[in-house]
């Protein structure tokens, strides 16, 4: 049994929703488990109350909305009413309110608008989630953005800070979004920043081909060069805390033993410096 380690949030986006997945999870000390209303085909909720009532109370727990069932599989929408219906209908398929409620890619609504009706539809739907967590039907809210560049264009100044911002993390992520999280972050001043999808999407070929552990301290020969990436990815932007979806407990526990290297930021800055040069060449 390890100690509680709330670095490392299990992602359900690709999960079966499995009870010995969250079970393992909890005896490894990773206590924070994050869903959202699309995952598994629109059940995830559903699916965790059928399967871990008892185990949900344990996790601090997190779920997004934004999309919603349609004809065509899925479509976005940022409407604050159908944001607070969502919020409400996830207490109760969970059968308690969740800890974190994210606003899910925003961006996704937001492309084509002008800057001053993307920063009033956006402003409506903080507010929106903002008075879910006001009125008890979350801890706290946030956003979680796989592209936080189109956040940055619609001005997110004056807007309702979120509690948390999630958004894409790692060696992967290229140099403008990188700078565009940095933008964001420093703008709206949220409180907390997640990231997300450390692999970048489950290219493993990329890992064969890159070696990242020169970017521990000192080089890290006993760990694999996925866990050296995620150990990294807490510091591509610097997050308090990074979502990794499996459905392997052994791969989730070699995750976890990587919490314990440290990362030579040097390193870290010295690649960044890096990016930014090639970018400007």
């Amino acid at each position: 049994m390890y100690g509680a380690d709330p670095r490392v949030v299990l992602g359900l986006h690709r999960s079966r929703h499995r009870r010995d997945l969250l079970t393992a999870a909890l005896g490894l000390g990773v206590t924070a488990l994050d869903t959202a209303a699309p995952y598994f085909g629109f059940h995830s909720h559903l699916a965790l109350a059928e399967t871990a009532a008892d185990l949900l109370p344990k996790f601090t727990l997190s779920t997004k909305v934004g999309f919603f069932p349609s004809a065509g599989g899925a479509e976005h929408s940022l409407d604050p009413v159908r944001l607070r219906l969502a919020v409400e209908r996830a207490a109760r398929e969970l059968g308690r309110e969740p800890d974190i409620v994210f606003l899910h890619n925003p961006e996704r609504s937001l492309a084509g608008l002008s800057p001053a009706d993307g920063h009033a539809l956006l402003g409506h739907a903080c507010t929106a989630l903002a008075g879910a967590a006001r009125d008890g039907l979350c801890r706290v809210w946030g956003v979680a953005s796989w592209d936080s560049r189109p956040l940055g264009r619609v001005r997110v100044e004056g807007l309702p800070s979120p509690d948390v911002l999630m958004v894409r993390a790692g060696l992967l992520v290229g140099v403008d979004l990188l700078n565009a999280t940095t933008v964001l972050r420093t703008a709206w001043q949220a409180g907390e920043t997640w990231g997300m999808s450390p692999f970048g999407g489950g290219h493993r070929k990329v890992w064969e081909d890159f070696d990242p552990r020169p970017f521990l301290r000192p080089p890290q020969d006993d760990l694999s060069r996925m866990q050296a990436a995620f150990r990294t990815a807490f510091h591509l932007p610097s997050a308090s805390a990074v979502a990794v979806g499996t459905d392997d407990p052994g791969h989730l526990a070699q995750l976890v033993q990587a919490l314990g290297a440290e990362v030579d930021t040097a390193a870290v800055s010295q690649y960044l410096r890096a990016l930014h040069g090639h970018r400007q060449s």
